[in-house]
């Protein structure tokens, strides 16, 4: 069980803490340098945290986790905790192995190893599961390596905007 306490983003995103701007910033280049393009996010009014605060409202998931032997997930936009059907606490604390069911776990190792072994796909598709088991199919999701400011890995993150209910 993590120590939800001692996690450095136990909080949710929000302007007093910038949105978690530095980890966004970590999402935002990796995802730069493995695609060569830019996440462009549509900015609508004043909104506190600018790419931060806009990734976090956006209408598309994202999603990350660490580099534990059991990866926790350390970030999801709200779009994110609604289709998990997950607070922000609760994703914090739940490894990432746990939004795909039993068996198809093996499939998302597989998923993992391509994208080690590349960098970054765009073409993942899968079944994946919330909290109350309903069921919905992801397509064309990017999932992509975290480095830190030196290439070392800090974990995997992943982005889609196309899921149908199962």
């Amino acid at each position: 069980m993590i120590c939800f306490e001692s996690f450095p983003m136990r909080d949710e995103p929000n302007p007093s803490n910038q949105f978690h701007a530095a980890h966004i910033n970590l999402l935002l280049g990796s995802y730069r340098r493995w695609t060569g393009r830019r996440l462009e996010i549509s900015r609508t009014g004043d909104q506190e945290g600018s790419e931060s605060g806009a990734i976090y409202r956006a209408p598309f998931v994202v999603l990350s986790h660490g580099t534990e032997a059991d990866p926790i997930f350390n970030y999801a936009n709200q779009a994110g905790q609604s289709l998990f059907e997950m607070t922000w606490r609760e994703f914090m604390e739940t490894p990432s192995r746990l939004s795909a069911e039993p068996l198809v776990r093996a499939e998302r190792l597989r998923l993992f190893e391509r994208v080690a072994e590349h960098g970054f796909i765009e073409d993942y598709r899968g079944v994946r599961v919330s909290k109350s088991g309903r069921r919905f199919f992801i397509e064309r999701a990017t999932v992509w390596t975290v480095q830190d400011a030196a290439g070392n890995p800090a974990g995997q993150a992943a982005l889609f905007s196309h899921w149908e209910y199962l």
